[in-house]
């Protein structure tokens, strides 16, 4: 028992390539319920995935375009003091936030109705 999430409906109606959900579903599997966060390698989602991790990384660009989710790297110290690059950690924003950012970019693509108006 438990052992499930949510897609959200909403991830139907973004004009998402047929790949992009796939890439955020399995976020949304890593994810810390309480945070929104998770840290799975892009080799890993590439694994469980089937894609390639250059296709992956580009699915994972394209979610962040579209406001699903936030990418930051992060960086880890060694026993020996050395900083490196760690992986990547996703935030998933709310599913609200990319419905709204897709409505402002539609919104900004219809004319103006006050230069639209013909003149007599």
């Amino acid at each position: 028992m438990g052992h499930y999430f949510l897609l959200p409906n909403e991830i139907f109606t973004l004009g998402l390539s047929p790949s992009e959900p796939s890439v955020y579903a399995y976020l949304l599997f890593c994810e810390d319920r309480k945070t929104h966060q998770c840290w799975p390698s892009i080799g890993r989602i590439s694994q469980h995935t089937g894609m390639s991790t250059s296709t992956v990384a580009k699915y994972i660009w394209r979610l962040e375009e579209k406001r699903l989710i936030d990418v930051e790297p992060t960086k880890v110290q060694t026993r020996d003091g050395k900083v490196r690059n760690g992986t990547l950690r996703f935030t998933i924003w709310p599913i609200q936030e990319a419905i709204d950012y897709k409505l402002e970019r539609e919104l900004a693509t219809l004319p103006d109705p006050k230069h639209s108006k013909k003149r007599r």
